[in-house]
Formats: structure tokens, C-alpha cells, sequence
């Protein structure tokens, strides 16, 4: 096993402290086991609760690069794990003039074995994310963001890459981690994700934090927001949340806002203040409506 990047829980809170994320106890310890078992992260939660940028600050506060995969439905084999570039092995074979299969390498029989072994060299190998991270030999965090848009198939190739860290190109042999990358993935939990891969994982749970939590986030991000706007940002945002709501505002949208009011230079969260600003939070014309009526700003 490669050496562990923490020291320990609190080496951990300092560095992501110091990356811009503040973490409490149940997130430094899951990213420190994290780390010391070698283990993938899979972080479960409501969207815009900070999942991504956890990943993000885990990259900066341990000098890693960061290699995202972005899921989505019909996301497949080639653009998350590795293609060959169809269009260069085609130059390939017409370059050695092979009109025929017997005769691929300037008629000479027996040509198109040689060229059929060149074509699948690394030359031609197109390295997605997937490969990408397994190949690196500095360090590097993985992310396998919002998993669970992916189709049910995209599970099947991370259980290699996070069983053994390795990956297996028929044409080339299988291909061993040099440096394992810390892996941490994503869920908003929209469908469930198999019992196979979420054995291979640690888990956590975010959710929204409390309110003291988000206030210090905010004054932390936006340190020209006075404290008392802050918390009455807060409350606010909190009060959104609690209306059933198509999107409910996230912490960045929270962020947002506090720079929004800074901005207009507003000391203050008035009823008009939230009225004329609440689009930097509500995305959808219904939410704006319900959140319009029932925290009376008519």
C-alpha cells in the first residue's frame, strides 16, 4: 500500500480549511479513511451541497491533479475508459499501401499482421479519464462526478478500476496503477447504484448544512459580507429550502448571493433586497411565484 497523503483527521480539516472547504468531523474522518485504506469515496447527497467541490478541495489540499469524468446518460466505454483513433490507423494501413488483407505492407504476404500489430500500439490510443487516472504516476484524485446519471453498463467498468485499480485493453494486456489516484464519486442519488459498486466504497452522506455551518461558509468565501447580512442570508435561504420547490437554492447559489448583495452594496435583506434578487437563487418561474407568495414579498 502507497503512503497515506494525512497524517490524520485534523491534518485533514486544516488542508481543506486551507483549500477553502470547511469540513466537519464527519467529513475529514471519511476522507482520512479514505485515504489510509486506499479506498474510493462515494459521496451521496442532494444536489448543490458541496460534493463536487469536495473532490476539488481534497485535489488542492493534497497537490493532486484532478481528472474528472462527467456521467451522463449514454456516457460509454470510449469516453470514459479508452478508444483508438480510428481515423490515424486508416492513414496507417493506407500509408503501407494495404489493398488486400494478404497483401497490406507493399504486397509482401503476411503485411497485414504487422500492420495490424502497429495499429493497435500506443500510438494509436485515445486515453479517456478513466485510463488516464490509472496511468498517472504523480499524484491525482479521481472524479467520477453525478454516477448515477450514468447507465447501469458504466457501473461494470469502475468495479476493475476500483477493485484492482487497473484496467484491461484486450489489444494491449492489462494495465496496473503505478500510483493509485484517490477516487471519489458522486451521487445525487437520483437512482440507486448496485450493490457491487458501493461495496468497493467508503460512503457519506451530505446534506445541507446547519446553519452555523453555512454562515461560516459564506464568510469564508465572501469575506466582505458583514456577519449580520450573513446570517440573515442564511436564514433566508433556509426558509427556501423548507418550500417545495422544483430546485432548492444550493450552497453556491448561497455564495452567490452574499457576492450579489455585496455587489449592490446592500447592508441589509430586506423584503424588496430579496424580491429583486431572488433569480440569483430560484431558477424556475414557479419557485419564484411559491416563494414569492408564501414569504409574503408582494
Amino acid at each position: 500500500m502507497q503512503q497515506p497523503v494525512f497524517c490524520d483527521v485534523a491534518d485533514v480539516r486544516a488542508r481543506l480549511g486551507a483549500a477553502g472547504y470547511l469540513a466537519d468531523d464527519a467529513i475529514a474522518t471519511t476522507v482520512f479513511l479514505a485515504d489510509r485504506l486506499g479506498k474510493p469515496l462515494l459521496v451521496e447527497g442532494p444536489a448543490g451541497v458541496g460534493k463536487t467541490e469536495l473532490a476539488k478541495a481534497v485535489a488542492t489540499a493534497t497537490g493532486s491533479e484532478l481528472i474528472r469524468l462527467q456521467c451522463y446518460e449514454g456516457l460509454d466505454e470510449a469516453r470514459a475508459l479508452y478508444e483508438w483513433n480510428y481515423k490515424k490507423q486508416l492513414l496507417r494501413i493506407q500509408v503501407a499501401n494495404g489493398s488486400s488483407p494478404d497483401t497490406a505492407n507493399d504486397g509482401r504476404p503476411g503485411g497485414w499482421s504487422e500492420v495490424e500489430q502497429d495499429i493497435f500500439s500506443e500510438e494509436f490510443l485515445l486515453s479517456r479519464p478513466l485510463l488516464t487516472a490509472i496511468r498517472r504516476t504523480e499524484p491525482t484524485v479521481l472524479l467520477v462526478d453525478e454516477t448515477d446519471k450514468a447507465d447501469v453498463e458504466v457501473e461494470g467498468l469502475l468495479l476493475e478500476v476500483l477493485s484492482d485499480f487497473q484496467v484491461t485493453i484486450p489489444e494491449l494486456g492489462t494495465i496496473v496503477a503505478a500510483r493509485r489516484p484517490l477516487v471519489v464519486l458522486t451521487s445525487n442519488a437520483t437512482r440507486e447504484l448496485s450493490e457491487a459498486l458501493k461495496r468497493r466504497c467508503l460512503y457519506l452522506h451530505l446534506d445541507y448544512p446547519t446553519a452555523e455551518r453555512e454562515k461560516a461558509i459564506v464568510l469564508s468565501r465572501v469575506p466582505e459580507v458583514a456577519e449580520a447580512l450573513a446570517e440573515a442570508l442564511v436564514r433566508t435561504v433556509r426558509a427556501l429550502r423548507a418550500l417545495e420547490l422544483k430546485k432548492s437554492p444550493s450552497i453556491a447559489e448561497t455564495i452567490d448571493w452574499a457576492h450579489t448583495l455585496v455587489a449592490l452594496g446592500l447592508d441589509t435583506l430586506d423584503e424588496a433586497a430579496v424580491r429583486d434578487t431572488l433569480g440569483v437563487v430560484l431558477k424556475h418561474a414557479s419557485d419564484h411565484a411559491r416563494a414569492v407568495a408564501q414569504l409574503e414579498l408582494n
